[in-house]
């Protein structure tokens, strides 16, 4: 028993040491209000009007793996999609979403704590639905490094919590946050307006059709560009790059342009919205069902390779 509590230790040592060194390359830039690492949240745990969300690419790792002690499981698919819509990761209402909350245990005086295994991909849908239906954001916080950050340093547990109901209640959905395919048609394919950008933020095999996933066609919407959100995030330790190097990514964009981004089931294009939004961009926006929306209508155009539009539309 000794001897596996010297090893678990040791093995949680060099864990810390090699996160330490990963979060120490990862700092040439200033890091966003939002992020919280895992001291603060360890001390913070009992708080009463602490509310810890975790929302994992696969959700029985919640069970299996473990979780933060007293996390509430987010299923990704049920609770943060429009189930009775097609493609089903359309975002929910607000009255739909305001329901889930309070299941949640979420009041208006909450603090939320949002975390993830995917670099925050999964948390930053999260996010911005809260912003879109007007949560306090000031009371919104985002594990820096998910689930691989915690379990260095700290336990994992597998009872689930029960929590009261909630009473929170959100307002209407900000206008011009949300845009749709018609939107899309209208002002990038068809009129071709220099002052929107439209942003690709899947991967670059996604983009150029090589990859097919959550739809029957392959390619991306004629006039996107191809940033990938997941860029801003090391690959090892899970949390965000410097906001310099996130600028970086986005060099080609000016912010004085309206920006309509999307991947396939808003995820990382929630987390596109997001890293846009801390460097100081105004107008950006999420088309509502994304690829698993236009690449499924076979009635509108796709382009295919590298180049924001393929010889069929060439100007």
């Amino acid at each position: 028993m000794a001897n596996n509590n010297l090893y678990n230790g040791m093995c949680r040592f060099w864990m810390a040491a090699l996160l330490a060194l990963w979060a120490f390359a990862a700092s040439a830039g200033d890091k966003p209000d939002f992020l919280a690492d895992a001291d603060w949240l360890a001390k913070n745990l009992k708080n009463p009007k602490l509310v810890v969300l975790e929302i994992r690419y696969h959700p029985h790792r919640y069970f299996t793996v473990g979780h933060i002690p007293g996390a509430v499981q987010v299923q990704r698919f049920k609770d943060l999609g429009d189930n009775h819509a097609i493609p089903s990761m359309r975002f929910p209402s607000r009255e739909a979403f305001e329901h889930t909350l309070r299941s949640w245990g979420v009041n208006n005086d909450s603090t939320l704590v949002l975390y993830d295994d995917s670099v925050t991909a999964m948390t930053s849908r999260v996010y911005f639905l809260l912003d879109l239906y007007g949560y306090d954001m000031k009371r919104v916080k985002i594990l820096n490094g998910g689930t691989l950050e915690w379990s260095a340093f700290n336990d994992m547990a597998k009872e689930e919590p029960r929590r009261k109901p909630g009473n929170v209640r959100l307002k209407p959905a900000k206008p011009g946050v949300v845009v749709e395919w018609t939107d899309v048609y209208r002002d990038v394919v068809a009129r071709r307006d220099p002052n929107i950008v439209l942003l690709d933020s899947r991967p670059a095999d996604m983009y150029t059709g090589k990859v097919i996933q959550h739809s029957i066609r392959g390619g991306h919407i004629p006039g996107a560009i191809n940033v990938v959100s997941l860029d801003g995030a090391d690959g090892q330790s899970q949390s965000w790059k410097s906001l310099d190097e996130i600028a970086a990514m986005y060099k080609a964009i000016p912010k004085d342009k309206t920006i309509y981004t999307y991947c396939h089931d808003g995820f990382r294009s929630s987390l596109a919205w997001l890293q846009l939004k801390t460097l100081g961009y105004r107008d950006v926006r999420i088309y509502n069902g994304g690829w698993g929306d236009w690449g499924n209508n076979l009635t509108l155009p796709v382009s295919e390779g590298a180049q924001p539009y393929d010889e069929a539309f060439a100007l």
